[in-house]
């Protein structure tokens, strides 16, 4: 009996076999998004510990090593973050708050030397600054709320780095047992499967972390040290500025390299400006050509439209935060497509199998987690 042939092709039932895939990843990643989204106290500082636990993780190990106990390291580990990033943090808003009014009058100074160039510019600058007056003192009634609402933001902003910092703590210390409970969660035969893609992922934001940093930080440096030879008003506002923006890739070098170019157009002149320009990009040439490949070499490595749209749907998320865990995110979800790529490509035939011979028992197949 002939066998009944199919409505569809075989090339259109596998397109929509595939359409039906990818819409039910989006649907899950959406509606993962959202969850996160309405959790985001909760989920936020599960997020940072881990970016911290990333970074931190070589002293923490190192301690260990050093017959240290591990609540101890962890302790020693999260006392040193806090000094640290304490000091960092008292040191960049030193440095931004000594120069931020300077930097604010440099940059208004360049918008109006720019709109006077331009000419017509000019007059709607001042409708600007005329209807944001104007708009003041229309709503400064709801200046309170405001207030209110800012401290809301404030208090669940320290609430979320405190629950932070306790989870790097216990992330730290229990993550010598992070295997055993990771095998104990997934069902089946696939604790070998779960684990190698948890490393993978957290081997790529370690990487990303860590480099990121050290990159930032040596940025920073050059930058300052060029714009000090220039004699650039606010410096070292500007090199704090570098680092800080350092962690968004592309857009945060961008805003932070226009920032001081525009500092210096304003009140070094033209010229000084240009060799600004010049110290920027060559930078971002240092940073490109070698110490991204360099310092991230052994991480998952991203193309820039990937990092793009990730930072920009991180954006349209979170904010200024989804710009932040973005690209570490990112780069987890390759470091585990990169594992199972891997995983699949080996346990793949690489050519059409052997028929067995007339005493030779067929071949057992290999299990998935192998």
């Amino acid at each position: 009996m002939q066998a009944p042939t199919p409505l569809l092709p075989d090339p259109v039932r596998r397109l929509a076999a595939w359409c039906a895939v990818v819409l039910l990843v989006a649907g899950v990643v959406y509606v993962g998004i959202r969850l996160a989204d309405e959790f985001r106290t909760a989920v936020v500082p599960v997020l940072l510990a881990l970016l911290g636990t990333a970074l931190l993780g070589p002293l923490h190990r190192r301690l260990v090593k050093a017959k240290v106990n591990r609540s101890l390291a962890a302790g020693l580990t999260c006392v040193a973050v806090v000094a640290v990033v304490g000091g960092a943090v008292y040191i960049v808003a030193a440095a931004i708050v000594a120069s931020g009014d300077e930097i604010v009058a440099s940059l208004k100074q360049a918008a109006q030397d720019l709109a006077d160039h331009f000419g017509a510019a000019g007059t709607s600058l001042d409708d600007v600054a005329s209807n944001a007056r104007e708009l003041l003192s229309k709503f400064g009634g709801t200046a309170a709320s405001g207030v209110i609402s800012g401290v809301s933001v404030v208090g669940e902003s320290i609430a979320m780095a405190v629950l932070a910092l306790l989870l790097v703590f216990f992330f730290l210390r229990d993550s010598d047992r992070a295997a055993d409970t990771l095998r104990s969660v997934v069902p089946g035969g696939n604790g070998d499967l779960a684990e190698a893609m948890a490393r993978r992922a957290f081997r790529a934001v370690e990487g990303f972390m860590r480099g990121t940093t050290l990159i930032a930080l040596i940025d920073a440096i050059c930058i300052t040290v060029g714009l000090l030879v220039l004699d650039v008003p606010g410096a070292v506002g500007l090199g704090a500025l570098v680092f800080v923006l350092a962690y968004i890739p592309y857009l945060g070098a961008f805003i932070s390299g226009a920032v001081a170019v525009l500092v210096a157009l304003a009140e070094r002149g033209f010229v000084i400006a240009l060799w600004a320009l010049g110290v920027v990009l060559a930078v971002q040439v240092l940073e490109g050509h070698v110490l991204q490949p360099v310092i991230q070499s052994r991480t998952v490595q991203m193309h820039p439209a990937v990092v793009m749209v990730a930072i920009t749907a991180g954006a349209s998320v979170a904010g200024i935060l989804g710009m932040l865990l973005a690209v570490p995110l990112t780069a987890a979800a390759f470091g585990v497509a990169h594992e199972l790529r891997e995983r699949y490509a080996n346990s793949a035939p690489t050519g059409p199998p052997e028929p067995p011979g007339p005493s030779a028992p067929p071949a057992p197949s290999a299990p998935l987690d192998s």
